[in-house]
């Protein structure tokens, strides 16, 4: 009986792992040059049939194919029995013409069933050009990039491409930097200058990794890594520059050995500088003259509001709320103007902005609330101005009238509730206070305090007490006119707090942002101990900076090496493989031997 219940339970499994979802689907190319072959691969999952009807692709030439692969894979997890498998014919062809084209439909039958995969399009990028000061190299192409070839900036470059040329100020600015390379080979590669953004707000997104793709540029393909990106705002009109900032890189070109018998390649690294690029935006005026109640939002927004109540009591407090949500400048909007009148008590309203990185805008909303509390019974009305922004889309300022609210107002419990007049809750604090009463006879014992020994050794104490006070003042003033002594105090305390961030992430073992809150720790740190902004700091002079502050080779080396450990890191994760924690030690060792060195070394 038992074996039968097992071989009856098989077959279940079976018939589940059978029904497995069927499907056929095509996959295209990606990075697809003229000139260059590329595949077109149809994919049949979980099913068995022949080869597949393949219409022509416009633009390409079909070389061969299709050539068969099958994978399977089965597994059983807390008793369930899953399998799948995959069959895919692989297609080769010839890109002849740059430009977008269109994967046909293909079709296949599957147990006497049609099935078919959906069109797709891709794009093929033009062909390197041969003009005169373009280079050769071909990106992936180590036969080109050999060591007799000098590397130029046409090889390797640092761009700013922004997805708007001309914009108005405050109007949202997507700014990706890229790296550009025709060499695959990196093994190094460190900022020098950072880059500039002056005249705008930034808002940093978020890159979970580097994506990495081809792009044909100026006449030729490059590879593409994506380093960061940014949405930025600007904040006045006319032409503002953006700095892409200066790298240090080490490129590995490839050198051919002959054996005799074989050919083998050995990788050659060279040192190269990339200086800083400028991209220049303009950035246009808002139109004149603006509505009066306009208050620098740009973009697109609505706004909502509420009231807890319109029936109120004295001494109870109410809230108006206003909801603003929309795409835009919204980080940095005001609140709307509200009117109370004079007989309310007004505290300081709360706002709140959440917001996130949508495309190439920011979104969210801003909740702002103002808490009132009336203080005299009548009818009362509260106005609001109008919200006013400008619509880049439109080019014109739309505005937003915000609903007014007619509050009535009762007695309600404790004192200070006025009756009638509205203008009484004006006058407060005048009442006549009452006269005392009891025993109004004079004290015959009173000794005058003149007379007193604790009345003349008063006036020295105060006077110590004085003197003691403006030693201290004169101290602590001279302490804070010394900017370069209170921040070098303070830097270890900045940088515990800048290494706790790398803990978190550490533990989160988000390796990319624990690198970036290592590098922004270390800068940070030095910068302050060696009173110096980080910003004109560099893997150049640091190490110059840091002997001339009289701190010893050895600390200086270990700095040197955390920071170039971090920097390859961020762009090429795959070349260190030491745990986050030695990272972290390692960081935190350097930042404790400096933290013992002081400026009376040098």
């Amino acid at each position: 009986m038992k074996r039968f219940s097992f071989l009856l339970l098989n077959i279940c499994l079976i018939a589940l792992s059978a029904a497995a979802q069927v499907s056929f689907t095509a996959i295209p190319p990606r990075n697809v040059i003229a000139g260059q072959r590329f595949q077109v691969v149809f994919r049949l999952s979980n099913a068995q049939a022949g080869n597949p009807t393949v219409g022509d692709i416009k633009g390409c030439q079909l070389l061969y194919g299709p050539s068969r692969s099958t994978t399977q894979s089965y597994q059983v997890i807390n008793g369930v029995s899953t399998s799948n498998s995959t069959v895919d014919y692989t297609y080769v062809y010839r890109a002849d013409n740059a430009g977008t084209y269109t994967i046909p439909a293909a079709t296949i039958d599957v147990d006497g069933k049609k099935m078919h995969t959906n069109e797709t399009s891709f794009t093929i990028l033009p062909a390197d050009s041969n003009s005169a000061g373009q280079s050769s190299a071909r990106p992936g192409d180590i036969s080109t990039q050999t060591p007799d070839r000098k590397i130029t900036g046409n090889d390797i470059f640092v761009r700013a491409s922004l997805n708007k040329s001309s914009v108005y100020e405050q109007e949202a600015v997507e700014c990706t930097l890229k790296l550009y390379t025709k060499y695959d080979g990196i093994s190094s590669f460190a900022q020098t200058t950072p880059e500039s953004y002056e005249g705008f707000l930034i808002e940093e997104v978020n890159l979970k990794d580097n994506p990495v793709d081809i792009e044909h540029y100026n006449g030729q393909n490059y590879r593409v890594v994506v380093l960061r990106k940014y949405i930025i705002f600007p904040q006045k009109s006319g032409r503002l520059t953006l700095k892409t900032g200066a790298y240090d890189v080490v490129v590995q070109q490839y050198e051919r050995i002959d054996n005799g018998y074989f050919y083998m390649t050995r990788p050659v690294e060279r040192n190269v500088k990339l200086a800083s690029s400028d991209v220049v935006i303009n950035v246009k005026p808002l139109p004149s003259p603006a509505p009066v109640d306009f208050d620098g939002a740009v973009g697109k927004f609505d706004v909502t509001s509420s009231l807890t109540s319109q029936d109120l009591r004295t001494n109870e407090a109410a809230s108006l709320k206003y909801v603003i949500t929309g795409t835009g400048n919204i980080k940095y909007i005001k609140a709307p103007k509200v009117i109370f009148p004079e007989e309310f008590q007004q505290y300081s309203p709360s706002q709140n902005v959440e917001s996130r990185i949508a495309g190439s805008n920011v979104t969210g909303k801003m909740d702002v609330e103002y808490t009132f509390v009336p203080d005299a019974v009548g009818d009362f009305e509260i106005t609001a101005s109008p919200f006013v922004y400008f619509d880049p889309s439109k080019n014109e300022y739309v505005t937003i009238e915000l609903p007014s609210y007619n509050i009535n107002v009762k007695k309600g419990v404790g004192a200070g509730s006025q009756e009638s007049d509205p203008k009484a809750v004006k006058v407060k604090n005048t009442d006549i206070r009452h006269i005392k009463t009891g025993d109004k006879s004079q004290s015959h014992t009173h000794v005058l305090y003149t007379k007193t020994i604790w009345y003349w050794m008063i006036y020295p104490a105060l006077a110590l007490i004085l003197a003691g006070v403006t030693f201290l003042a004169v101290k602590r003033h001279k302490a804070n006119a010394d900017v370069t002594a209170m921040r070098r105090s303070k830097a270890g305390k900045m940088a515990k707090k800048r290494l706790a961030v790398a803990a978190t992430l550490m533990g989160k073992n988000d390796s990319a942002a624990f690198y970036d809150a290592v590098l922004k720790a270390l800068w940070g740190y030095i910068g302050d101990k060696l009173s110096i902004p980080a910003s004109a700091l560099t893997r150049s002079n640091v190490s110059e900076e840091l002997t001339r502050y009289g701190a010893d080779e050895t600390t200086i080396a270990n700095i040197i090496n955390v920071l170039d450990e971090c920097e390859m890191a961020r762009y090429t994760p795959e070349s260190l493989n030491r745990p986050l924690k030695d990272v972290y030690d390692s960081a935190f060792e350097a930042m404790n031997a400096l933290q013992t060195v002081s400026k009376s070394a040098k």
